[in-house]
Order: C-alpha cells, then structure tokens, then sequence
C-alpha cells in the first residue's frame, strides 16, 4: 500500500540544557516513500532522527510505527523495531571482511562457538546481489571504495530486517556514476515497501530521488510538500525564511601575481608530471572524479606525502615543503575534505582550534598569552559568524557549517595568503555554502590564492576562475570559466580525449 502511513512522529520536543532543539516537531513517512528531511545546519534534523534511531530520549512526544505506539529506548530498541541508521561516517571495521561487518554483534557460529564463515558469506552474499551490486562478500572492507563501503552499510542494515533506512548525507563522498547507482539501488528498495528518511544538502539531487520533503527551521516544521510541487528556491526560501538569489556570490578581482607554481610534480602512481599556475585573488577549481588524484595532489603540496620528483614554487622562489610545518611556514593553509578526524581536534574548544597552527605567533619563553588567544578567537567568531555559546565550547558540539567556519578561521589566523580547500562544503547547508563562499571572496580581495578541490561541478563552475580537470593522476583539461560546461568537465574527467 503505497499511501500506507508506516511511521507517525508527532509533537517531539527536544530539550537540552538552555535549548530547545525540538520545539513539537510532528513528521509523517509513508511505506516506500524516500521522504527527504530538509534544513540549515542546527535546524533540528539530526535531533529527530537521533531520537527515531535511539541515540536520544525525547523530552515529549510519541512515536508510532504502523499503527503501534513505540518507545525507542536505545539503538538496538530501534534496530529491533526495524529501523535502521547509515550515517554519514561509516561504521565498519576496515580490516573485517564484508560478511563479518555485515554480521558484526550477531555472528554465525557452530555449537562449539566456532564461526560459522561459510554461513555468514553465503548469507552476506545473497543480500548483497539482491542489493544489484557488485561485491563479493569475503573481500576486506579496506579494499572497497567509498560507494562500496556505502552499499555494505545498506546491506548490513538490511540483514537486520530493516523496514525502515535513514541516511544521513549518502552521497557526499560520491562521484556521479556512484551516486546514480546508488539512486538505482533506493529505487529498488523502494519497490520492495522500504522506506527511506533522506537527508541531504545537495538540493539538485533531491528531484531526483524524493517522494516528499518536510523543512525544519529552529527546530520547527516550515511544511511537508510533494517534490513534483516544489522547486530549489521555494526550498532554500522555506529553509532560511529569505531567498538567496545567488547561490554562487562569486565577486571577481583583478588577478595578481603568480603565487604558486608547480613543475613536473610526481608521485607514483597517484600524480603524473603534474604543472600549473595558481595566481593572487584567483579561484583555481580542480575538478575530478574520486581516485583522480585531486586530494593527493592537495596533500604532496601541503608536505603530507612525500613527492619521487618535482618542483614547487611560493612567489617566485623555489621551495622543499616535506612537511605541513613548512607549508605553514611557507604561509599556506589546508582545509581537508575530512574536517572531523584531519581538520579539527574535536575534543578541543573553538579558542584552541582556531589558535592551533598559530600557537608560537600567542607565546614566549614557552608561555602562552592567553588574552592575546582569547581577542583574536573573537575576532573570527564575530567575523565569520559562528555559532557557539562560547569560545571554550568544544568543537565537537558545533553544527558542520559552523566547524567548517572554525577550519578557515585557523587558517586566516595563521595568515595563509596560499590556501588549498578540499570539498569546502560537503555536509553543510546551503545558507552556509554562502557564507563559506563569501568568505572566499573576502580573501581573494586582499589578494589570498585558492585552490578549491569539489565533486560539485555547479560549485566549480559558479565559483572558479580556471578550472584544472584531472583523470588518474594526470591534468587533463584546462577550462576558463567563461568556457566551461558541465558537459566538457565531465568529458575530461572520464580521461576522453
């Protein structure tokens, strides 16, 4: 019964110490429904999907799944209910193989406690080509890329009976082709009465793939609408209460000189006699698919990986940058597409993040000046707009945008005029994209060079001035923005001549 109302959440309030997350919040999801959940960072979705999934308690409210009154005490309570979470960091065990991840908790074994192996890959097996994908269930989960990884999420779900999937940002790691397949494999779990609660912040992709989309806003319900009965600006109208005429502010300036110059750059097998220019007040896009050799090209610049050949060049002078404490030397910055575990110290407050790489800039003879940390801290909150109750607030408990925000302000505290950002704006929402764009407006202005490294070609193509296309360690193609299309990046990026 496709109009079947599988899940009723009705008035849900949410309340932590001085906020109210959830303010009666009511949603509804139908069986075979991919129901999309829409808001800014801190809205309150992960809030309501925390509690269906068990990871909160509801301060009131009632839960019902069909037709019978729930409560989801814990993550195995909503497991055993059929409810099944596959968020945006996955949960495996790299050196397992996929069917002892999939089993992991509720492995097969003979009656001497000896693992049943065989069992449990026959049995991974037949979810898995019912899935329609292709992995074999006793390959290491180390050897899988990231949409296989995603897949095993889903297939792990799935052993546990799960009626119900919710999916936290399923494609932010994904190159096209794996997301359409991952939008073949919804598709089919759709016809087999699954329901899905999807979250995601990539509006275009909505269209595609949702039924029905409710925005939340200060962890309130704006509207339940039908997609076909929507459209991308009544969506980001709904979801930050203005319009936002353009996604992609990009304020041009007048490039400058050549800050960045990289000869003949190799790295076996992952970059090939790489060469390019990077300018004072320019966004230089690197458009590629995943495995291209965007993020090591990234990293060999920054001194993370080693280089076999090559030479790099920081306003005209000739550089040896083996480590990240000569690039930030050298006045470069990295924001890495993984804020969480290479970006950030999460357990450290928003003060210590920001101040990190400029520790010796706040200290003599081995002592911290902590007033001096405490001002400039301030600074780039007020400056940047982030959102945190205080500046000894962990980061950990910051909304992605606005742990983004803290990535960035590290790095104009360490006044890095060179700065690399790799997937700026993957997780984060889209009134936060703005920001984030402007921000790099404001640098370009006072003449900082930027490298932006993004799987979104409408971000490459609304924010860049040159374009850089690359396939399998290799730079492809060069595009002027005036140039580009969707079409000709993609051409590039599958390596067609």
């Amino acid at each position: 019964m496709p109009d079947e109302i599988c899940l009723k959440m009705e008035n849900i309030c949410k309340h932590f110490p001085g906020v109210i997350a959830l303010d009666h919040v009511s949603f509804e999801l139908r069986t075979g429904e991919v129901h999309i959940l829409l808001g800014e960072n801190g809205a309150g979705k992960s809030t309501l999907v925390k509690i269906l999934s068990g990871a909160y308690r509801m301060t009131s409210g009632t839960i019902s799944l069909y037709g019978e009154e729930i409560d989801v005490d814990d993550p195995r309570h909503a497991q055993r209910h059929g409810i099944a979470t596959i968020y945006q960091e996955f949960n495996l065990i790299s050196q397992l193989s996929v069917a002892e991840n999939i089993f992991l908790g509720r492995e097969l074994s003979f009656t001497a406690g000896i693992l049943d192996q065989k069992q449990m890959n026959l049995n991974a097996q037949k979810i898995l080509d019912d899935l329609g994908v292709q992995i074999r269930a006793d390959s290491p989960v180390h050897m899988l890329g990231v949409a296989e990884q995603q897949m095993v999420e889903v297939a792990k779900a799935l052993s546990l009976d799960a009626r119900l999937l919710i999916m936290d940002e399923p494609t932010s790691a994904l190159s096209e082709n794996e997301i359409k397949e991952l939008f073949r494999m919804i598709d089919n779990l759709k016809k087999k009465g699954v329901s899905i609660i999807y979250i995601s912040h990539r509006l275009e992709e909505l269209f595609q793939i949702g039924d029905r989309v409710t925005v939340l806003r200060d962890g309130r319900n704006v509207a339940t609408v039908a997609i076909s009965a929507t459209t991308e600006s009544d969506l980001i109208r709904m979801m930050v209460n203005r319009d936002l005429d353009e996604h992609f502010p990009r304020q041009k300036v007048e490039r400058g000189e050549e800050a960045l110059k990289i000869k003949g750059l190799n790295r076996n097998p992952f970059l090939q006699n790489i060469n390019f220019s990077l300018y004072k007040g320019e966004i230089l896009g690197i458009a590629g698919l995943l495995g291209s050799g965007r993020t090591e090209l990234a990293r060999a610049v920054f001194g993370l990986d080693r280089v076999d050949s090559g030479e790099i060049y920081i306003h005209g002078r000739k550089e040896k940058i083996q480590s990240a404490a000569r690039a930030i030397d050298l006045k470069i910055g990295f924001l890495t597409e993984d804020r969480k575990n290479q970006g950030l110290v999460l357990n450290l407050s928003v003060k210590e993040n920001i101040c990190l790489p400029s520790v010796n800039r706040f200290s003599k003879f081995g002592f911290i000046n902590l007033d001096d940390e405490k001002e400039i801290a301030e600074k780039y909150i007020r400056e940047l707009r982030i959102k945190t109750p205080a500046i000894t607030q962990k980061v950990l408990y910051l909304s992605g945008g606005n742990q983004q925000k803290v990535v960035m302000s590290k790095w104009l505290c360490s006044e890095a005029d060179i700065l690399i950002f790799d997937e700026p704006t993957r997780g984060i929402d889209v009134a936060s994209k703005v920001e984030i764009y402007q921000l790099m407006n404001m640098l370009t202005a006072k003449g900082a060079a930027i490298i932006m490294i993004s799987s979104e070609l409408p971000e490459i193509l609304g924010m860049s001035d040159r374009i850089l296309v690359m396939h399998e360690g290799k730079i492809t193609a060069e595009y002027k923005d005036t140039e580009a299309t969707q079409e000709k990046i993609l051409f590039s990026a599958l390596g067609a001549a």
